[in-house]
């Protein structure tokens, strides 16, 4: 049986969790990217982004998704916290959602996605699962640092 910390030290599962997150980011930038103005109109419906800033917004977020996610795939160094603090900002966009009952998608990936509730609610619950695989990794980078560093050095080093 493979105990837990063999899993953690595991230089294969780090690799696994790294291709699934950054693909899921390059398949979701992808799409969006392929249609801004569907993604605009998506976002436009939580009305959190001033109309005029609409357009940046939904040309931008899929392009800093897609090149952090091929920066996770590649491991570039700063693309997992890019991914993270991308992660932060969706919880709390569809947490609004969901406290605000609005029946709308989540953005997520295509405009054809199941509208309503139940959607803000299954993207939340998924991007708070993804956050707990970007944790995972940061603990991988953890364990498989040399923890005698200074925590300055450290911190630039799991960056």
């Amino acid at each position: 049986m493979v105990s837990l910390k063999q899993i953690i030290h595991s230089p294969w599962f780090n690799l696994l969790l790294r291709l699934m997150i950054g693909g899921i980011f390059v398949y979701a930038g992808s799409l969006k990217i392929m249609d801004p103005k569907s993604f605009a109109k998506v976002i436009s419906q939580y009305d959190l982004i001033p109309e005029a800033f609409l357009a940046p917004v939904a040309v931008g977020l899929p392009l800093m998704e897609l090149l952090a996610g091929l920066g996770l795939i590649f491991n570039i160094r700063g693309s997992l916290t890019v991914i993270f603090s991308m992660l932060v900002l969706f919880v709390f966009v569809l947490w609004y959602g969901i406290l605000k009952d609005l029946s709308i998608g989540c953005g997520c990936f295509t405009p054809e996605e199941i509208a309503g509730h139940d959607s803000l609610k299954r993207a939340f619950y998924r991007d708070l699962l993804m956050m707990g695989a970007v944790f995972f990794i940061y603990l991988h980078r953890y364990i498989r640092s040399d923890r005698t560093m200074s925590p300055r050095s450290w911190l630039i080093n799991l960056l």
